[in-house]
């Protein structure tokens, strides 16, 4: 038998045996796989819900139900000084429980009888608020607060009184928030008629004695003092007129609010005035 027969034979025979191998490892059940351990799921953290501010709320302005929210919070993460809606969810984890009792216990003492919604209902923003944050009472004002007048103030503004009554007040009809004219009625310069003159036009009612907001259904409001939001530079006009003599608010219209608080007449040129004598008026100009 020659060599070359010899490593033909032999050759096929390795490629048998290792055919061989191979049809036994696929025909051989596998063997199971070692189970891979999974660590439970950690249980849910309880949650409260906290009232928060669903967009940005600038320096004074007033809050309204559509200004606030509940967000839910985790328990271990509440404050003291949060706002909840009063429910303390179970089971409480360790510390937690306390911080949600005083929550709550907040909630009740800052107001009884409602919902801790409505007590913030008409409230005035003492610090800016961002959106989702939570709501708390230093953060805001609320009528019969102090320095509640000096939140409620724009920009630039100052808060005038000037006295009142029932017929200088329209009535009673004009309450914290509508926006009047000035108006005074004095002797003419000859002593015999008068004159009337607008001295500030389109000025905000901020309240009516110390009340900044009318009673819930109050049609009306008779009281002795106006308080009025007033331009800084504009204040003299007004010192001026409660020396000169009694003043009268007339009401505007809520189609007639355009435009901010300005004098009633130009500082400059000449001013009209209506003099009355005798039932009749005559208009005269004066530099």
């Amino acid at each position: 038998m020659g060599a070359v027969r010899i490593g033909i034979i032999a050759l096929a025979a390795l490629a048998a045996i290792l055919l061989a191998f191979m049809v036994r490892g696929m025909i051989a059940p596998k063997k199971a796989e070692a189970p891979v351990a999974v660590a439970p799921a950690p249980p849910p953290k309880p949650m409260a819900q906290v009232l928060v501010a669903k967009h940005d709320l600038a320096i004074g302005a007033r809050l309204s139900a559509a200004d606030l929210g509940w967000q839910p919070w985790p328990v271990e993460a509440l404050n003291a000084a949060f706002v909840t809606d009063g429910a303390v969810p179970a089971p409480q984890p360790q510390g937690a429980e306390k911080v949600a009792k005083k929550a709550a216990q907040a909630t009740q003492d800052l107001v009884i009888g409602s919902g801790p919604m409505q007590a913030f209902e008409g409230a005035i923003v003492k610090d800016p608020i961002a959106q989702g944050e939570p709501i708390t009472a230093r953060k805001v004002l609320r009528a019969g607060d102090s320095n509640f007048m000096a939140v409620v103030l724009k920009p630039g503004m100052r808060a005038m009184s000037i006295p009142i009554n029932a017929e200088t007040a329209a009535g009673g009809f004009i309450l914290p928030g509508d926006r009047v004219d000035v108006l005074q009625s004095r002797p003419g310069p000859d002593g015999k008629g008068f004159m009337t003159e607008t001295l500030m036009r389109n000025l905000r009612v901020l309240a009516i004695d110390q009340k900044p907001e009318a009673a819930k259904d109050s049609r009306a409001m008779v009281g002795a003092v106006a308080v009025l939001e007033v331009p800084a530079g504009d204040t003299p006009v007004l010192a001026r007129g409660k020396a000169q003599g009694e003043m009268q608010l007339v009401l505007r219209s809520y189609a007639d609010l355009a435009g901010g608080a300005s004098r009633g007449s130009p500082q400059r040129g000449n001013t009209g005035m209506r003099i009355y004598r005798g039932g009749q008026m005559t208009e005269v100009g004066s530099r």
